[in-house]
């Protein structure tokens, strides 16, 4: 028996997989580009089925589908967004810049399993443009598609991952409140900071993460459908876009609404380029917090060593004991990763001509990739990196006392110019700050002691 079936479409026949749900244009597109291997997302495959779940919902309560053709192209549009056929999305990203292959594909999918599920007393043979893609296009699905699969990779994998490392940092920080360690400016030896000080400045960075991304979705949640090819809304119900806008926002719990302007949600991808940029800072902030662990973590023996991170796995394949700070170097991959997913989408974002964006599937295939990997690589800095670390508070002790720049508490008493002097010769020699100004100063062992109290320079002012 052969492993192919004829099928055919406006360009005449087609050899497809025995098997496979998808139709001709699916297999045209299969064969046009075999350029990655790389396929759209699971969480975009979802997006697309709800995409068209609704848009039958709609139709049929729109009076534009009857009912039995409507119910059984929600039923396989269901199965599509649950997984159950991704492996029938076999299209590389790197396609037809509107994404109308991988539109069509589900189109084709969704209708073979159509006709599988209708009733009896459904006589018409359910047709991937006909019934499917009624009322749509790929210009306005495909965009409505980015942007469902988004809202919900934000709010349900890096919104909470963000939350989650947030609150790592706060408890860790809280655990060693009363920790004082050498600030660093230019990594060079500044003022004394405290564990909790600096980690709350971590954790602050991550809140203002949240609030970038949630100020961003207002705009990403303003969606196309409802214009078809152009953003005119030829050959749909009028009232197609609100009603899916209204749909969808029962499907997925999220406050969505028909584009303002169709004409600038279909020809542009401002909003999803405005995400990206967001998930480029976020990145920004976690390569920051990622290199910091990995040099407060440095040594064992020759490094900085404040702190000690869990050892998770063998560091080296030559040299035996070594452990390296692996978690921290993979969140920092993941951010390059981001950076440049954010350059690719800044590209493809100036690649709209006229009415339509012609680099659609990289926009997807990149955000999608970058909320996941962050939030993932988040979640993974929290649970087996922040959570788990300790600080060797006799080695930050030790190198506070040694630190020079602490004689800056002494400006008020003696001047800058006989403060710069002990610093010197302490730095010089070795020895703790205190002990160095009690030789060169008149000041008693009181106020030395007042004056250089690391706690108390933690907390800004004038030392009393």
């Amino acid at each position: 028996m052969s492993d192919y079936r004829i099928e055919t479409d406006s360009m005449g026949e087609v050899k497809v997989p025995k098997n496979a749900y998808y139709g001709a244009q699916t297999q045209r597109a299969v064969d046009n580009f075999p350029v990655s291997g790389i396929r759209f997302s699971r969480g975009f495959i979802e997006a697309i089925g709800l995409v068209k779940k609704n848009a039958a919902r709609v139709n049929a309560e729109l009076g534009e589908l009857e009912d039995g053709v409507a119910e059984a192209i929600q039923e396989a549009a269901s199965e599509v967004a649950e997984g159950k056929f991704d492996e029938d999305f076999p299209i590389d990203i790197f396609q037809t810049g509107s994404g109308t292959s991988t539109n069509m594909n589900a189109n084709e999918i969704i209708a073979k399993r159509a006709n599988e599920l209708k009733g009896d007393n459904v006589d018409t043979e359910i047709h991937p443009n006909d019934h499917v893609n009624y009322g749509q296009s790929s210009n306005d699905v495909i965009p409505t598609s980015i942007r469902i699969a988004a809202i919900l990779a934000v709010e349900n994998n890096l919104i909470p991952a963000l939350d989650h490392l947030q609150k790592a940092f706060k408890e860790k920080g809280e655990e060693f409140a009363d920790v004082v360690k050498t600030g660093r400016t230019h990594l060079m030896d500044a003022m004394p900071v405290t564990i909790k000080q600096e980690f709350d400045g971590y954790a602050r960075q991550l809140e203002l993460g949240v609030e970038r991304l949630e100020s961003t979705l207002e705009r990403v949640t303003e969606l196309p459908q409802g214009g078809t090819a152009v953003g005119t809304g030829l050959n749909t119900n009028p009232k197609f876009g609100t009603e899916m806008a209204k749909a969808l926002s029962e499907e997925v719990d999220a406050d969505l609404s028909e584009a303002q302007n169709h004409f600038e949600a279909q020809a542009t991808v401002d909003a999803p380029v405005e995400l990206s940029s967001q998930l480029k800072t976020i990145a920004t902030g976690l390569m920051k917090i990622g290199n910091d662990l990995r040099w407060m973590n440095s040594g064992p023996n020759s490094g900085i060593g404040e702190i000690e991170l869990e050892a998770l796995q063998p560091g080296s394949s030559i040299m035996p004991g070594k452990i390296n700070p692996v978690i921290e170097e993979s969140i920092t991959m993941v951010c390059a990763q981001v950076i440049g997913n954010d350059s690719a989408i800044t590209v493809a974002g100036q690649s709209g001509n006229f009415e339509l964006n012609v680099m659609l599937p990289v926009v997807a295939h990149n955000l999608l990739e970058s909320i996941n990997i962050l939030g993932n690589a988040v979640r993974n800095l929290a649970d087996r990196s922040v959570s788990r670390l300790s600080v060797n508070k006799e080695r930050v002790a030790d190198m506070v006392g040694r630190n020079p720049v602490l004689v800056t508490a002494l400006n008020p008493l003696i001047g800058y110019d006989k403060a710069a002097k002990i610093a010197k010769k302490a730095f010089a020699e070795s020895r703790p700050v205190k002990e160095v100004a009690r030789e060169m100063t008149d000041l008693s062992d009181e106020e030395l002691d007042q004056a250089l109290d690391p706690i108390k320079m933690t907390k800004g002012g004038f030392m009393e």
